[in-house]
């Protein structure tokens, strides 16, 4: 599920419960972990590749991340997925979260190319996973909750897949 800013914005506000940090109130571990599993099967067919990945993350609002390696992109740039406990966020980034401040600068310098973007945002948007522009992850958090401590600038990705 993609959508404009606005709208995923308030889905945001929406799954921002600040009594609930880690994860959400109605957190279905296995059913995550099927979907996630679905994602990486759907990845390594799509990209004709063996992605490696890490699941189940502790004291992090981020459930895991699927790394589709350098060797398979057209670009010759990892692509890295990240997956929120939260209401099935994902995040598409080129080589690292936070190395290019979202997916059109990493297109316009040559790491991403659109096919490979395309592939990836397509299964995500066949599992109804909503993904999130990096732009608006790194962008400042406005919501009720409470963030730890050492977040000196919160923002939305602290918020949904920060660590704890």
């Amino acid at each position: 599920m993609t959508g404009s800013r606005a709208d995923l914005l308030m889905l945001l506000r929406e799954l921002d419960d600040p009594n609930w940090l880690e994860r959400p109130r109605e957190y279905d571990r296995s059913g995550t972990a099927v979907l996630f599993d679905g994602l990486v099967k759907r990845l390594e067919g799509d990209l004709s590749t063996q992605c490696a990945t890490e699941q189940d993350t502790q004291d992090s609002s981020e459930y895991g991340r699927v790394v589709v390696p350098a060797e398979a992109t057209t670009c010759g740039t990892r692509i890295v997925v990240c997956i929120s406990k939260f209401g099935s966020l994902a995040l598409i980034c080129a080589d690292n979260p936070g190395a290019f401040l979202g997916t059109d600068e990493a297109q316009a310098e040559g790491h991403l190319h659109s096919d490979d973007l395309r592939k990836v945002s397509r299964a995500l948007d066949d599992l109804a996973y909503a993904v999130l522009p990096e732009e608006l992850v790194e962008s400042d958090y406005d919501g009720p909750s409470q963030l730890p401590w050492h977040v000196q600038r919160p923002s939305w990705w602290h918020r949904f897949f920060g660590t704890f």
